[in-house]
């Protein structure tokens, strides 16, 4: 059987395929390479160019490939960007994941794999949040994939006594960090992750970094988040499509380790795990941006059996700067948009 992970050639989704074909899966990547690269597919991994919205497209690889599961990254992720560009959101989000999901349950695919997000909670009243607090996005981008974990469960119930289709609803909160092994990593130019600028920063390809908002109701005024290695998030996954394969019913859980930091501590310890200094300035507050958000993970660590490993914030910030790096050693100015034309 195969796993198809949509977004494979992005951050999260080519970690997965890493994660996959390290346990012996054979694995479809399908992505669009609006965000994600070519280059950070591993040669082991089918890769077909395309959208998941492509119904007649999935049908084929569906049948071609003996598809049992779907893991299905493929989406639109900047909250500010979705305040400016809503449709665009709701169709590459909603409508797309509605089509793969059509798709799946007509091609009789059982087990389905969704990345969600934190952002469903909107600013939650009390921290941490744990599956059952109330889902009130204050953005498009938390309305969008809302909208996807309503229509996976309406269709998984409207449709169990014919093709159903058992899932897993990850919701995670801030992903940063690289592969360990550093065989993947953030490797978009037009990245908002924090840690992942920050870094840029560090290393000089930026020259500066802004913090937006510093009056938040918080210790030091800036908003707070729970930060998870991408690493231990991809392993999440695995145990998810484990669970399901063995009978496990329909769920929702939260992907954080249940403490945050502020972006404050965050710039701070880059700085420090990176031995540079660099320019910090404040700018206003973006719209969608909660105060604070944090996790509670008891749920998918009492469930699925997920022990993080790498639980450390110097940790991923280190693999982070690693991963910086390795880009700068293989595109000499670090940005793969810019230098890829050249390297190949």
């Amino acid at each position: 059987m195969t796993v198809l992970v949509t977004g494979g050639a992005g951050y999260i989704g080519s970690q997965m395929v890493h994660e996959l074909l390290d346990a012996g899966e054979r694995v479809v990547v399908l992505d669009d390479l609006s965000t994600g690269f070519r280059w950070a597919v591993p040669d082991n991994a089918r890769f077909v160019p395309g959208n998941s919205g492509d119904q007649a497209l999935l049908t084929r690889l569906f049948r071609e490939y003996d598809v049992d599961a779907i893991i299905h990254f493929a989406a639109c992720i900047v909250v500010p960007d979705s305040v400016r560009d809503p449709l665009r959101y709701y169709r590459n989000n909603t409508v797309n994941s509605r089509a793969l999901i059509e798709t799946a349950i007509e091609c009789g695919i059982r087990h389905f794999i969704f990345s969600s997000t934190a952002a469903v909670y909107g600013d939650p009243a009390i921290v941490p949040v744990d599956e059952n607090t109330p889902t009130l996005p204050i953005s498009p981008y938390g309305w969008s994939k809302l909208m996807t974990e309503i229509m996976l469960r309406d269709a998984s119930r409207a449709y169990a006594g014919n093709h159903g289709l058992d899932h897993v609803i990850l919701r995670y909160f801030n992903v940063a960090g690289a592969d360990p092994e550093g065989r993947a990593g953030q490797s978009s130019a037009a990245a908002t992750h924090l840690i992942k600028v920050a870094a840029e920063t560090a290393l000089g390809l930026r020259p500066k970094l802004a913090i937006f908002g510093t009056d938040y109701p918080t210790p030091d005024g800036t908003c707070i988040r729970d930060y998870i290695h991408v690493a231990d998030l991809a392993a999440a996954h695995a145990l998810a499509l484990r669970y399901l394969r063995a009978g496990g019913a329909s769920l929702t859980l939260n992907c954080g380790y249940g403490h945050g930091f502020s972006v404050r501590e965050v710039t701070e310890t880059v700085k420090r795990v990176a031995g540079k200094d660099f320019l910090v300035e404040t700018a206003p507050r973006r719209q969608g941006d909660p105060a604070r958000i944090v996790a509670a993970s008891e749920r998918i660590r009492d469930i699925l059996g997920w022990r993080p490993r790498f639980d450390d914030l110097s940790t991923i910030v280190g693999h982070a700067l690693d991963w910086e790096r390795r880009l700068l050693s293989r595109f000499p100015r670090g940005r793969p948009e810019r230098d890829l034309a050249e390297i190949t």
